[in-house]
């Protein structure tokens, strides 16, 4: 009797290892961006506060952000994307506020205890705040008439 040779078995595309691990990398990749986006806008909608471009809640949503990068992550990750997103302060007022509230966030979250007490110090943070602020310890944001109401 002739032995019937077995057809040769494909691995199918998703049993792969290769594609399951980078499947399961760009979820993650995904996955914080929107953990850190829904956290910051959950606690930035709830404080109301005035000037949602270039005012306080601009520069609390920015401090906001840089703090919880910072506290789950690095305040490393958080230079590199003020470098990449605001071009490290460079360019326009805007920019510069951004990079500062960043760094100051950034450190808040380094430091932080807990997550409560990281969000409690950047609102805190923020209502010490002013205009153009240069200390690196205080908020800053531009004059009222460079505020826009909008949500970014």
């Amino acid at each position: 009797m002739k032995a019937v040779a077995a057809k040769p078995t494909r691995k199918r595309f998703w049993r792969r290892p290769a594609i399951i691990r980078m499947a399961v990398i760009a979820v993650l990749l995904g996955a914080y961006p929107a953990f850190v986006m829904t956290a910051t806008y959950t606690q930035w909608f709830k404080a109301g506060l005035p000037g949602g471009r270039n005012g306080p809640a601009d520069a609390y949503r920015h401090s906001l952000a840089s703090a919880i990068v910072a506290y789950t992550l690095s305040p490393r990750c958080v230079d590199w994307v003020t470098a990449v997103m605001e071009q490290g302060g460079q360019g326009n007022a805007a920019r510069a506020m951004d990079a500062h509230n960043n760094q100051l966030g950034a450190r808040i979250g380094a430091t932080a205890d807990s997550w409560d007490a990281m969000q409690q110090a950047v609102l805190a943070a923020v209502k010490n705040g002013a205009i153009d602020a240069r200390s690196p310890e205080q908020i800053t944001w531009l004059a009222p008439r460079a505020w826009r109401e909008r949500l970014y």
